[in-house]
């Protein structure tokens, strides 16, 4: 559901209090067996061979280009994986997973689960902490078993994810709303996602993203992609880029002009005239107004005069907090600017 009538509301509610968001649309699967993590670690981007139990982290699958084609969420809890992921991707990865077992111990399966999220700074309030039968919550990326089945997942100070059977998720929901949790659609988990430049696969991504352009790089429960693990597809694209140049697009946030229309996601960035970008989630912010990502070409003037083409056109302009910096110069780009003189 998009709002429960009152968008803004429940933002400000998300801000200041508590609120319940559905997502069970979210894919869930699940992965058992004596090579699990094993496994997924030859398989995927990120370092999780050695994963400690109830340990969150972010993954990836990258094709042979280094491109972004799966992105998931990944938890170990008493000896199976648990990974969610886009509604739309769960059975392209189900079937990759599945297709890359070869001789490994493992079984891959959906897992009849659903994910609520609870928003704002009183999540850790002793009603919830009652309703969830916890003395306190996880550490920001880590998670525990729930009594009765699934888990919480805390990802930040004021972001908690209940990861339930699914024939249980409308009692879950009710019972957070008896813990003080205001019910909240995605509007406002959307709009804290895109403030938080938080991107999505297939909205904020296109076919030639890679993980540098999103900031997807970085150990368990820093990105997807961790710098010094080999032997996955699209290593050399990731460890090229990071060490001799900069990725051609970065991720940004964009202010746009609320007078007019709503651009929609896929639309181009323009500067005078000529693309420099594509534009991803587009939502109305309870205290920023029109906003979404966008990426857009590295090294674009953060004071760039913007505009949205598609259907609709309005002016934008890119957020200067959201500009990634260009402080890092990789090992290999210092080399090779040394043999050129550059610098010493």
């Amino acid at each position: 559901m998009w709002h429960y009538g009152d968008p803004l509301g429940e933002q400000r509610s998300a801000t200041h209090g508590l609120v319940v968001i559905d997502r069970s649309h979210r894919a869930v699967l699940q992965v058992s067996g004596k090579d699990r993590l094993t496994w997924l670690h030859t398989i995927s981007s990120q370092h999780v061979s050695g994963l400690s139990d109830g340990v969150v982290t972010e993954n990836s699958s990258l094709d042979g280009q280094g491109r972004v084609e799966d992105h998931w969420l990944q938890v170990d809890l008493d000896g199976v994986t648990f990974i969610d992921t886009e509604r739309d991707r769960g059975e392209p990865l189900l079937t990759f997973l599945r297709k890359m077992i070869f001789w490994a111990e493992v079984v891959v399966e959906p897992a009849n689960l659903a994910v609520l999220s609870l928003l704002g700074p009183k999540v850790d309030g002793p009603e919830v902490l009652d309703a969830l039968g916890l003395a306190e919550l996880p550490a920001p990326w880590s998670a525990v078993p729930l009594a009765g089945g699934g888990f919480v997942r805390r990802l930040a100070a004021v972001e908690v994810d209940l990861v339930v059977p699914r024939e249980q998720a409308a009692q879950w929901r009710d019972r957070m709303v008896g813990a003080g949790a205001r019910p909240a659609g995605m509007w406002t988990y959307e709009a804290h996602r895109v403030t938080a430049l938080q991107p999505r696969l297939g909205v904020d991504t296109d076919e030639r993203t890679i993980p540098h352009e999103i900031g997807w790089i970085g150990g368990p429960g820093e990105g997807a992609v961790h710098l010094d693990k080999g032997c996955y597809r699209g290593q050399e694209t990731v460890a090229r880029v990071h060490n001799l140049g900069k990725p051609p697009r970065m991720l940004v946030l964009l202010q746009l002009d609320g007078s007019a229309d709503r651009p929609a996601p896929g639309d181009p960035v323009l500067a005078g005239g000529r693309a420099v970008g594509r534009l991803g989630t587009v939502v109305d912010h309870v205290d920023e107004g029109p906003v979404a990502l966008a990426l857009v070409k590295r090294g674009l003037p953060v004071d760039t005069e913007l505009t949205t083409g598609g259907e609709v056109s309005v002016a934008a302009v890119m957020d200067p907090d959201s500009v990634p910096s260009n402080d890092h110069v990789g090992a290999g780009r210092l080399a090779v600017e040394r043999l050129r003189g550059r610098t010493r």
